[in-house]
């Protein structure tokens, strides 16, 4: 029993569908009940009606679920009405009876009407549909013809409203499914940035490893210096893997990870990493790391990160300064380093000040990077530790004061 209605409820919603009707399987279901219970009830009423008469109501009325159990296709609301209707006129001509059912059949098919076509269609339907009693009702055909006015009008209106409702649901359904691709599409990006900035740090200080282990082995045969570079890389690129894993969620669930994301305090270990590198870099701080949140503290980590990543790749034998300062209202992270004496600065192609600018925008930064006179390159992140004001809170992204037109990362 539970598999005919299975299949009966498919078929239904696939009749729907053809028809370009967005409702579920219940609402063409109940419409189609109403319809052969009032039906039943009109045709009992007249059972003394001549056998033409009965046959050619019974035709009329049940012609669209006859088509549909052959063909499987539904006909037009609007089609469905004219039935109806002429179902009706034929059961009033034939045989008029007093506190009459039949024409409460025009009522379920106004609102199938409405609820589903135009509303020049609905117009059209609500009017014949009035009609019909008021006429029969001057000729003799029916009493109390002003009922089954305002039945008409109340079945008019609840199709309209169930119109509007499921059009107000489908814009909902389409607005949340737009939400989910966007909040996906934002953790794809996020996700993308953490890989980006992992692997770029790390990949590039691992290369130098391996380029100074070559370089030891080519030049004077240091075996043991170049194990120690090769070790270095080694430890480096292993830490890669497991920030990449934990960023992109590939931990078992039922062995989740229980090593805290970095924060600020980490920044020391990117100095040291660089400086092993071959990487000079002074690194001054002053205030408590741990007293910022973590948003922030990985937000500027990143920042961190990033930048000496590009001096690594950029700007190898250069020297840098890394400077942190946290204050009551806010903390301030300043990465200077020396450019190539005689290099151009370039255009960037990469995504590198790309990823710096969204973080910082994330963060609601004031951002200044590129080179400075004197032959410098600056990347500063200022970071307000409190909530602006939503009133003087400015639109867009973080301001951004760029010292060269779009100049390539160092």
């Amino acid at each position: 029993m539970l598999a005919v209605v299975t299949r009966v409820k498919a078929r239904i919603e696939h009749s729907c569908a053809r028809l370009g009707v967005p409702y579920p399987w219940w609402v063409p279901a109940w419409a189609t009940a109403a319809s052969t219970i009032i039906a039943v009830a009109a045709l009992i009423q007249r059972y003394a009606l001549a056998p033409g008469w009965l046959v050619v109501a019974g035709a009329l009325l049940y012609a669209h679920l006859v088509v549909w159990i052959v063909t499987g296709r539904m006909l037009r609301p609007w089609m469905e009405a004219l039935l109806a209707g002429a179902a009706v006129v034929v059961l009033l001509l034939g045989h008029p009876v007093s506190t009459d059912i039949a024409p409460w059949l025009l009522t379920v098919a106004v609102a199938e009407v409405a609820a589903t076509s135009r509303p020049l269609i609905t117009v059209a339907a609500a009017v014949v549909g009035g009609a019909i009693p008021i006429v029969a009702g001057l000729t003799g055909y029916l009493e109390s013809a002003p009922v089954y006015v305002v039945g008409v009008l109340l079945g008019t209106q609840v199709g309209i409203t169930l119109r509007w409702q499921i059009r107000a649901l489908a814009a909902e359904r389409t607005t949340r499914t737009a939400e989910r691709e966007q909040a996906v599409l934002a953790e794809r990006q996020r996700i993308a940035r953490e890989v980006h900035d992992v692997v770029g740090h790390s990949l590039s200080i691992t290369l130098l490893h391996v380029t100074g282990a070559r370089h030891a082995l080519a030049t004077d045969g240091d075996l043991t210096e170049a194990i120690e570079a090769l070790t270095e890389a080694e430890r480096i690129g292993r830490g890669a893997m497991t920030d990449i894993r934990r960023s992109v969620g590939l931990l078992p669930a039922d062995q989740p990870s229980t090593e805290p994301l970095p924060d600020l305090a980490e920044i020391t270990t990117l100095v040291e990493r660089t400086r092993g590198a071959g990487v000079e870099v002074q690194y001054q701080h002053s205030g408590d790391p741990g007293t910022i949140d973590a948003t922030r503290g990985l937000g500027l980590y990143r920042i961190a990160q990033e930048s000496l990543a590009n001096i690594v790749k950029h700007a190898p034998g250069s020297t840098a300064d890394v400077r942190l300062r946290i204050d009551r209202d806010r903390v301030r992270l300043t990465i200077r380093n020396t450019l190539p004496s005689g290099e151009p600065v370039r255009r960037d192609t990469g995504t590198g000040l790309d990823g710096i600018t969204t973080r910082a925008g994330q963060l609601g930064a004031e951002l200044t990077v590129g080179p400075q006179r004197g032959g410098h390159w600056i990347v500063d992140v200022s970071v307000p530790l409190h909530e602006p004001d939503p009133a003087h809170e400015p639109d867009g992204p973080c301001p951004i004061r760029s010292m060269a037109p779009r100049p390539r990362t160092s």
